[in-house]
């Protein structure tokens, strides 16, 4: 089907001829009358920004061209919602904070001060084999050739700090 071209200079007679078939066809397809008006509108505003990027532009096939431009709007808008809905869908997973009451706090800083002071209270050697594991998750092996001793030494270091350790929790 031939269509004759549309210069620039005649976006009034190209919105005038085309924003009722094109408004109509996109609200066949997204079922909503609004965002079909707010996608014409978009449209129209495309091909004045390439008309201000390319004098020489002249549309050959108004409909064809309205259709291509306003599909492409279309899927940008679809995959622009896909990506909002994963963000919030991704969001709604995530647990809110919990608050904690003001004695569960008083016992988790005590605990803590208690833990902090049961690690004052080891050799340097057996505190760092025990955060060596407990920190930064080394296997026994990874332990020895971190300190440079057996991984039998490494076994007592971590059978003293955990002594201390369930000192501090049963007391």
């Amino acid at each position: 089907m031939s269509s004759p071209q549309i210069a620039p200079s005649d976006i009034q007679d190209l919105y005038s001829q085309h924003h009722h078939w094109l408004r109509n066809w996109l609200r066949q397809r997204l079922g909503c009358s609004h965002q079909a008006a707010d996608l014409v509108q978009d449209t129209f505003v495309r091909v004045m920004q390439k008309q201000r990027a390319e004098p020489g532009f002249v549309i050959s096939y108004p409909r064809r061209y309205l259709n291509m431009l306003a599909n492409s709007l279309m899927l940008d808008m679809f995959r622009r919602r896909a990506v909002e809905q994963a963000y919030l869908d991704a969001l709604a997973l995530v647990p809110e904070p919990e608050l904690i009451s003001e004695e569960e706090r008083a016992l988790i800083l005590e605990l803590l001060q208690r833990f902090d002071q049961m690690l004052d209270k080891l050799p340097a050697v057996v505190r760092q084999a025990f955060l060596f594991s407990r920190l930064d998750g080394l296997t026994y092996d990874e332990i020895a050739i971190q300190l440079d001793v057996s991984v039998r030494t490494v076994k007592r270091y971590m059978q003293q700090a955990f002594v201390a350790y369930l000192d501090v929790m049963t007391s």
